[in-house]
């Protein structure tokens, strides 16, 4: 891989990183709604990472998804149960952040944390064995 690409994905990976730390902050501080959100963009990070070995990236969050689910997912390269935290963390993070009465458990911050562990887990894996 070309070395500005391969800084490129290592940037994104690292704010990935840095996004579930920050969730997991949130959730000890009792901030339900931004660790969702912050649990969201740790997953959305880190398809952008993976989408940089492709050279695609997009402004538009569900660009991103679609590239990443079409060229990992349904390929089969990536478990499909990754498509699954994706549509279910993105789903949470649109009702936390625009449903002004939408109430967050911290059993939901706790499994969207969780999910979003294993799924930068899974993206980490899968880089290491290129």
């Amino acid at each position: 891989m070309e070395g500005s690409l391969k800084t490129l994905l290592q940037y994104r990976l690292d704010r990935a990183e840095e996004m579930l730390k920050a969730s997991k902050d949130n959730l000890e501080m009792n901030q339900l709604r931004t660790s969702l959100n912050r649990s969201y963009y740790a997953i959305f990070h880190a398809m952008r990472a993976v989408n940089t070995l492709d050279g695609f990236d997009s402004s538009k969050h569900s660009g991103v998804i679609a590239h990443f689910n079409q060229h990992y997912i349904k390929s089969g390269i990536l478990s499909a149960e990754l498509s699954k935290i994706i549509k279910s963390s993105s789903f949470l993070r649109e009702k936390s952040d625009y449903d002004d009465f939408y109430v967050v458990s911290k059993a939901e911050a706790e499994e969207q944390l969780r999910n979003a562990e294993l799924f930068i887990n899974s993206i980490k894996q899968y880089l290491t064995s290129l």
